[in-house]
């Protein structure tokens, strides 16, 4: 436990000095809102490589600057573990040492815990048992099908906890870290609004179209961000993350030569709306089924933002076809480059503005002889986004009570006006 827990030894923690010696570095704003107040069992979901590691590291950081007692904090990084009878004894161990030493009280972070097998029975026994009940508790997870699951094996047993979901960073956050000199610009929490921080903050179009640029290759992801500061490049961190989504594909039985496919396809459709038995044709595939359970697959494993179609009367369609995109551009170019194929810029930069949108609100697309690339609700009023990248006709079609058409100069200043609330 004093491996994992090095504040114990009173030495610093690694990855906190790597944070603190890092060109690149913000503080998760999901750290504050975690809960601290016992009973809590908190749920923390995530990408890989998105930080959920040093989100946890941070929230330790600052209970102890709070004073805590140094051992009432334990962290355990689970992927060390096997089975819950293994990480049963490893918090009976500490239980047992936390009542010698006279703490009522613990903050216990679980870090990776879908690593362990059944992992939760490990933690309902004992808070069944009443063995942590001054405690909080907060377990975190990249595998997040997995980790939604099993939180429904705590009904009525997650106290005051919360879930949270850690995603990338969307480009105004990444413009806040990157540029804090842009932090003061103005930002719209609905689309309805977005056009007056637009014209508000287009003197800034040039430092914000200059970032984004840097954005399409890293993504909101610390260590890409990191390693573009440092060498130029983000060769080490793509492949940190391919690696951990392979695993994350077989863990949750999924074949990787399958799935290399359905990338394949996803990649090349550019955007466009497809079929699951266009996908599964496409895949070489027997079953549409199959495609679908795929694709669901990338979904919950918080890699793919998956657009309905919408009708003018506000009914969504979800028997038609849907776009697919993925959720950030480090992962677009990431997984491009495994299943063999290009990443075409414009239907990446679309796929940003898609599942930047998806994030706060609901999103959908329209076709119908023409098409609108993103279709948000607002209230019962519907509002279109069409991206320009490349040479494209846009007509707006009558039904929609505002649509932005954006070009390349545009599309950062939209997406820099617009504040993203984390899932």
């Amino acid at each position: 436990m004093e491996r994992w827990s090095p504040w114990w030894r009173e030495e610093e923690d690694p990855t906190v000095e790597a944070w603190e010696r890092s060109p690149v570095k913000w503080v998760p704003k999901e750290v504050a809102k975690l809960s601290l107040d016992p009973f809590s069992l908190n749920f923390v979901s995530g990408p890989r490589q998105v930080g959920k590691t040093t989100l946890v590291k941070l929230a330790v950081r600052d209970l102890l600057l709070a004073g805590k007692d140094r051992r009432s904090v334990l962290y355990l990084s689970c992927d060390e573990l096997s089975d819950h009878k293994e990480l049963g004894e490893v918090l009976d161990g500490y239980l047992n040492s936390r009542k010698s030493w006279s703490l009522r009280r613990s903050y216990i972070f679980l870090d990776e815990v879908t690593f362990v097998s059944e992992w939760w029975r490990a933690v309902k026994a004992r808070i069944d048992s009443g063995a942590l009940r001054g405690d909080v508790v907060t377990v975190t997870g990249s595998a997040s099908i997995d980790l939604l699951r099993q939180k429904e094996y705590f009904p009525g047993r997650r106290g005051r906890g919360v879930d949270l979901t850690l995603m990338p960073l969307d480009f105004a956050s990444y413009l806040d870290v990157l540029s804090p000199g842009l932090k003061e610009r103005k930002s719209a929490a609905s689309l309805l609004d977005v056009g007056e921080a637009m014209a508000a903050n287009w003197l800034h179009a040039g430092e914000m179209g200059r970032l984004f640029l840097q954005y399409l290759e890293t993504g909101g992801f610390p260590l890409s961000m990191r390693e573009m500061a440092e060498s130029g490049r983000v060769t080490a961190a793509a492949k940190s993350l391919l690696d951990g989504i392979r695993g994350d594909w077989v863990r949750a039985g999924r074949s990787e030569g399958t799935m290399k496919e359905v990338v394949r396809c996803v990649v090349e459709a550019r955007g466009n709306p497809v079929s699951w038995l266009g996908l599964a044709r496409g895949a070489s595939i027997g079953s549409p089924h199959t495609s679908r359970a795929y694709v669901e697959t990338l979904r919950d494993l918080l890699l793919l933002t998956v657009l309905e179609f919408i009708r003018p009367d506000g009914q969504v369609v979800p028997r038609k076809n849907r776009k697919l995109h993925f959720v950030d551009p480090f992962v677009a170019k990431t997984l491009a480059r495994y299943a063999g194929v290009d990443a075409d810029e414009p239907a990446v930069a679309e796929g940003v503005v898609a599942s930047h949108i998806a994030r706060p609100c609901s999103a959908y697309y329209w076709k119908n002889g023409s098409e609108v690339d993103v279709v948000s609700l607002e209230g019962k009023k519907q509002v279109g986004v069409e991206v320009k990248w490349g040479f494209k006709a846009a007509r707006t079609p009558r039904h929609l009570h505002d649509c932005f058409v954006l070009d390349k100069a545009k599309v950062p200043v939209f997406l820099g006006s617009l504040a993203v609330t984390p899932t």
